[in-house]
């Protein structure tokens, strides 16, 4: 049974999702004009400059996009009582081992996918959750190159739009046996550990995605049924997996830790190490069991 969204005091939901309409839109035509070499909208930076940070590029675009959904959340609630934060301000806000003193926290990734970005796959997205406690109750996965705005509120259902507000539902696909599934698996993040586990596996096929919401989204659409996460030196943090996580339950998917423990945000630890699983929900449990298994014949240390 579907369940009202619970919100902070004085947010409708018809308000807040159109707000968060018209800045996803916005959004996708500053990453497109990046993208495509052309003068982005609203007075942003015309040149993409790039730089290199500790996890990776970061663009004139992800700054762009950071700053018009943030300013825009602010200007249209700015009495709200939730806190916002993202990718780009995270070492400015946070404190290793302090939780945000917030019930209600927006977490944003302005470009999820920045090599795919930079590289013109495509496969890039943007990702925005709302947080209540340390569980996302709203998510949003936007792939401005397919034009998908994804909107997931937990416990109600999730849905995909275009710009003119055309709706279809996540449609999973059929497919429950693992040797019948298709695997969803990372362009980028790849190591030894991961190929291994990957090759253990008995899918049935295999498709190279970019971003954390390009591959929820196929999922979502029915084409893959299965996305494995594993940390290695780094891990994905709170901006990879919240927005999608939200988008695929509220859909009636799963996102999960290998032993089938739930994600958690907003803790003081950013990092989401281990072993993650997203699914269609399908056999799910016995997805988890299966790699893990498997996992920890590989590396019997590794803390899923």
């Amino acid at each position: 049974m579907k369940k009202e969204v619970e919100l902070p005091n004085g947010v409708n939901l018809n308000n807040l999702l159109e707000k968060l309409r018209e800045l996803s839109w916005g959004a996708a035509d500053i990453l497109k004009a990046y993208a495509r070499g052309e003068k982005p909208p609203y007075d942003f930076p015309e040149v993409l400059s790039v730089q290199e940070g500790g996890d990776g590029p970061v663009s004139a675009a992800d700054l762009a996009v950071n700053s018009w959904l943030i300013e825009g959340l602010k200007a249209s609630f700015a009495s709200v009582k939730w806190a916002l934060i993202s990718e780009e301000t995270a070492k400015e806000q946070l404190v290793i081992g302090e939780p945000l003193n917030n019930q209600w926290v927006w977490i944003l990734d302005p470009l999820d996918g920045t090599k795919d970005f930079l590289q013109g796959t495509g496969e890039y997205a943007v990702h925005l959750a709302l947080v209540n406690g340390n569980n996302p109750v709203l998510g949003v996965v936007l792939i401005p190159e397919l034009e998908e705005l994804w909107i997931g509120l937990v416990g109600s259902g999730s849905w995909c739009e275009d710009r003119f507000g055309n709706k279809k539902p996540a449609v999973f696909s059929s497919r429950k046996e693992i040797s019948e599934m298709t695997l969803v698996a990372s362009r980028s993040h790849r190591d030894e550990k991961l190929e291994k586990l990957i090759n253990s596996l008995p899918f049935a096929q295999k498709q190279i995605v970019g971003s954390v919401g390009c591959k929820v989204a196929k999922i979502l659409k029915g084409e893959a049924d299965f996305y494995i996460s594993l940390s290695a030196k780094t891990a994905p943090k709170d901006w990879d997996m919240a927005a999608p996580e939200a988008v695929l339950k509220a859909a009636g998917g799963s996102f999960t830790h290998a032993n089938n423990k739930p994600l958690k945000y907003n803790t003081g630890e950013i990092n989401q190490w281990g072993c993650l699983i997203a699914s269609h929900g399908r056999n799910h449990d016995l997805l988890c069991s299966v790699i893990q298994n498997e996992l920890l014949s590989i590396d019997p240390s590794f803390s899923v």
